[in-house]
C-alpha cells in the first residue's frame, strides 16, 4: 500500500490526491469498477435488473442477522444470507409456473419487511443506517484487499462461464440443447452477483448498488454493435464513473456512491440520446 501512496502522490498533484482516505477508495473504485461493470452486461442482457434489486434488499435482513448474533460489522451474514437468497430465488423461478417478476417480488418483499422489522426491535436500526448510502471514503487497506480477491474470482468465474452464460442470455432452450446445465449456471450467477453486493453494499449503499449494476451494461448497449464491444464499453463506462464519481463527490462534499450513480446516469441519457441521432 505504501508504494500506491507514493504513486498516487507523484502522478496526481491534485488536492484531493494527498489525502489517504481518498487514495483508498481510488483504488478501491480501480478494483470494484470492473465487477460492476462486467457483471452488469449480464444482469441487463438477462433482464435481472429486478433480482439485483432483490438482492440489495436481501442484505438488510443478513444484516438484522449478523446484529442479531452480535457483530458489529456483520458481513458473513451479508454473504451466507444473499447467497441463500439468490440460490433460492433462482429454484422457485425454475421449479414454478409464477412469473419471473412475481417470484422476485415475493422474495424481495419478504426480505427487506423482516430485515426491518429485526433492526427496528430494540432501535438497532440507526446503528446501521449507513449502509443505506454507503460510505466508500471508510474503506480500509484489508477491505480494499478483500474487494481485489473477488475481482479476482469473478474474473476466473467468467473466464470459465462466459460462453455458457452467453448462450444462456440469448436463449435458454438453445443452451440446454447444447447439453448446458442452465440451472446450475444460473445458481453460480446469482450467487456470485449475490457475493459482490453483499461484500460492496458497505461501500456503495443499499439504495443505489443496484444502479451500478444497469446503468454501465445499458449505456453500452446504446452505442455498440456487438458483444466484444458491448463488454468493453461497459467497463470503461463503469471505470470512468467511479473516478469522476470519486473526485467529484469530494469538490462537492456529496456522498461518494450516489455521485458515481449520477455520473453513471448521466452517461446512459447521453449515450440514449447519441443512439436516437444515430438512427434518426
Amino acid at each position: 500500500m505504501d508504494l500506491w501512496y507514493a504513486l498516487v502522490s507523484a502522478v496526481l498533484p491534485f488536492k484531493w490526491a494527498e489525502h489517504t482516505f481518498m487514495q483508498n477508495a481510488l483504488l478501491a473504485v480501480l478494483l470494484a469498477a470492473p465487477l460492476f461493470g462486467l457483471l452488469s452486461t449480464m444482469v441487463v442482457s438477462n433482464r435481472l435488473a429486478f433480482f439485483s434489486d432483490s438482492l440489495g434488499h436481501s442484505t438488510l435482513t443478513g444484516i438484522a442477522i449478523g446484529a442479531m448474533l452480535g457483530g458489529v460489522k456483520p458481513l458473513p451474514s451479508i454473504v451466507a444470507f444473499s447467497v441463500l437468497f439468490a440460490v433460492l430465488i433462482t429454484l422457485v423461478k425454475n421449479r414454478s409456473n409464477t412469473s419471473t417478476d412475481t417470484v422476485i417480488g415475493v422474495f424481495s418483499s419478504t426480505a427487506i419487511a423482516t430485515g426491518l422489522v429485526i433492526l427496528s426491535h430494540g432501535g438497532r436500526f440507526n446503528k446501521f443506517a449507513s449502509y443505506l448510502i454507503g460510505d466508500l471514503l471508510s474503506i480500509t487497506p484489508s477491505e480494499i484487499f478483500m474487494l481485489g480477491s473477488v475481482l479476482a474470482g469473478v474474473i476466473l468465474l467468467w473466464l470459465l462461464l462466459f460462453n455458457k452464460l452467453l448462450v444462456l442470455s440469448i436463449n435458454p432452450s438453445l443452451a440446454a440443447s447444447r447439453g448446458i446445465n442452465t440451472l446450475a449456471v444460473e445458481i453460480l450467477f446469482s450467487s456470485t452477483l449475490a457475493v459482490v453486493v453483499a461484500v460492496t453494499i458497505q461501500w456503495v449503499g443499499l439504495l443505489i448498488i443496484n444502479s451500478l449494476l444497469v446503468l454501465p451494461a445499458a449505456a453500452a448497449r446504446n452505442v455498440t454493435v456487438n458483444v466484444r464491444q458491448y463488454h468493453l464499453v461497459s467497463l470503461v463506462l463503469a471505470m470512468f464513473s467511479g473516478i469522476a464519481g470519486l473526485i467529484l463527490s469530494y469538490y462537492w462534499n456529496a456522498a461518494t456512491g450516489a455521485t458515481i450513480v449520477l455520473i453513471a446516469a448521466v452517461l446512459f441519457f447521453s449515450t440514449f440520446m447519441l443512439r436516437r441521432r444515430l438512427v434518426g
